[in-house]
């Protein structure tokens, strides 16, 4: 049996932040438009910190089912590792779906936004498909687009509309933003795992496009994440969103790395600088979007 640091571990707290980013983006977005309103904000973090620990036991389950875990470097993997059985990690994500979903559902009755019933549940069955099914998505190199699209754009929208009942340009722009640093914690994590992947035949874009397509991908990615604020800067009446090119020094470490050839372990460090780049960009975005 699972003891509870293992859960910890498995639920990986490193990913948290592509959770947290985006409630506070699109909390500040809402907030430039008057519009913000905490409880909703705290209940949008809820569900997506349920989606996010869900989507991470749902890969946990599986890929250790697939035996794709069997020799993997990073962190803890429950069904892989055998610590808990497979079932119990498959409960473990179908809770956290299911906290999610009652979350949202009190998200979109505060909010009178109903419609947003179709876009929750089409989030809950993208993270279980992501690695789950016959034909999971993420085995085939799509998961950057459903991290974009689901942990960017629907994130930071839906939080700001469930809040402020429109969106802005602005928002758009900060959406982007938080995509592209979402999806650039994926792209580091199957660089990381390139070689077991292939092994395992699990088609990642990482694989499809080698390392060091997936290197230059990786800067890419941090460089949109700047380019979304200098947008932002342009289209904002005021100009205090631009106080997120702060966040600039914390993307070096983390690109010097990936640039320099590191591979396996030595990747680990990028996923929590990636992580924290995130976190940062996300702060001062929200804040300066707020003021």
């Amino acid at each position: 049996m699972a003891t509870a640091a293992q859960w910890i571990s498995g639920a990986r707290p490193r990913t948290l932040p592509a959770a947290l980013a985006p409630v506070l983006v699109g909390t500040g977005a809402a907030a430039a438009m008057d519009g913000a309103r905490p409880g909703r904000a705290l209940t949008a973090l809820l569900v997506s910190l349920a989606l996010q620990v869900g989507v991470n036991y749902a890969n946990d389950y599986s890929d250790g089912i697939r035996g794709t875990d069997d020799d993997r470097v990073g962190p803890f993997r429950l069904t892989g590792s055998g610590a808990a059985t497979p079932a119990a990690v498959k409960r473990a994500a179908f809770g956290c779906f299911a906290l999610a979903a009652l979350a949202g559902l009190g998200l979109v009755a505060a909010s009178g936004t109903w419609w947003l019933v179709v876009v929750g549940a089409a989030s809950i069955l993208a993270a279980w498909f992501y690695t789950g099914g016959r034909r999971p998505y993420g085995y085939a190199g799509l998961g950057e687009v459903f991290v974009f699209v689901f942990f960017g754009l629907v994130a930071v929208l839906g939080t700001t509309y469930t809040q402020a009942l429109q969106i802005s340009p602005a928002a758009v722009a900060g959406a982007t933003g938080i995509g592209v640093l979402a999806c650039a914690l994926l792209v580091a994590n199957n660089l990381r795992d390139v070689p077991t992947d292939t092994l395992a035949g699990k088609r990642t874009l990482a694989v499809r496009v080698g390392a060091a397509g997936t290197r230059r991908l990786y800067a890419v990615l941090l460089a949109t994440a700047f380019v979304a604020v200098a947008v932002i800067g342009v289209l904002s009446p005021s100009r205090w969103a631009l106080i997120a090119l702060a966040a600039a020094p914390a993307a070096v470490p983390p690109l010097r790395t990936v640039l320099a050839g590191a591979a396996g372990r030595d990747l680990l460090p990028v996923l929590r600088d990636t992580g924290r780049l995130e976190l940062v960009y996300a702060l001062l975005l929200g804040l300066g979007l707020a003021l």
